[in-house]
């Protein structure tokens, strides 16, 4: 028996997603780009990202704005972003009632009011100068562009744990149907543009480990242009993921996934050349 929802739950259904393509109502001038952090208790963490991310923004000719998504925190993670607000870059907090980074990211990315969008993690284990190379592809045309540990010219200074890096290489076998071409499908900075974002977001189950994947799926089955694009990346410490425990639980994303995208083939569509990506891990 699933257990009764919160009053703050129950607020959440009653705000319908905007159907996809369909842009929200702009309630201030429109962004160029908009960058979404989940966050779940990062009272810790979330002041040297947000700091960082919104020094750099300064300086790119561009208008910015940061959002961070509050996924239930039960520590001051809200209050922590209140007080960075004054930072020169607009930084605001939404609360998401539904549980995991998944539910999290989607909230803020079919919610935008910018030309683009982006997600990163609240560790910012890539740096913030990797989103002028998001921007300059977005630029381009293209309509996704995603952070990759694997292609030609990324680096991994601090690496994962063994057990990790096992993990993930199995991970990328069993899903290879779904990533398709795309060598990294887990690392969490990926920039959209916006109206690309609803289409992929507005129809995102998956709000756990597997969420990341969902996304590149549902962007390939709808034929969107996407690239990969290196990133420099370091494990942080203090990853909620434990490889046995929630193994079963990603095994049963995975399943549920399949059954929601086995029939849709992904579709093919020209676009101007993308950065060479390597066959092998960088």
């Amino acid at each position: 028996m699933e257990r009764p929802r919160t009053a703050e739950e129950r607020q959440d259904a009653r705000v319908p997603l905007p159907a996809a393509g369909s842009a929200p109502a702009a309630t201030a001038a429109a962004l160029d780009l908009e960058l979404v952090i989940p966050a779940y208790n990062e009272e810790n963490r979330l002041a040297p990202t947000v700091t960082a991310l919104a020094e750099h923004l300064r300086g790119m000719p561009l208008t910015a704005a940061l959002r961070v998504i509050d996924n239930g925190s039960s520590d001051r993670t809200a209050e922590c972003v209140d007080r960075l607000a004054a930072s020169g870059i607009p930084i605001t907090v939404t609360g998401c009632s539904r549980r995991g980074k998944g539910a999290a990211v989607a909230r803020g990315m079919v919610t935008t009011n910018a030309r683009w969008v982006g997600f990163c993690d609240a560790d910012l284990a890539t740096p913030a100068t990797a989103v002028d190379d998001a921007v300059r592809l977005l630029r381009d045309g293209w309509q996704v562009a995603v952070g990759s540990r694997r292609c030609a010219g990324a680096r991994i200074p601090v690496r994962q744990p063994a057990l990790r890096r096992l993990g993930g290489a199995g991970f990328r076998l069993a899903t290879r149907r779904f990533s398709g071409p795309v060598k990294d499908t887990q690392c969490g900075f990926k920039f959209f543009e916006a109206t690309a974002a609803r289409r992929v977001f507005s129809s995102v189950t998956t709000s756990g480990f597997a969420f990341d994947l969902e996304v590149i799926a549902r962007a390939r089955a709808l034929g969107l242009s996407l690239t990969e694009f290196p990133v420099v990346w370091s494990d942080q410490a203090g990853s909620s993921f434990r490889p046995f425990a929630d193994g079963r639980r990603v095994a049963g994303e995975l399943w549920r996934l399949h059954r929601t995208l086995h029939r849709r083939q992904p579709r093919v569509v020209r676009h101007a050349p993308a950065p060479r990506v390597a066959e092998e891990a960088g």
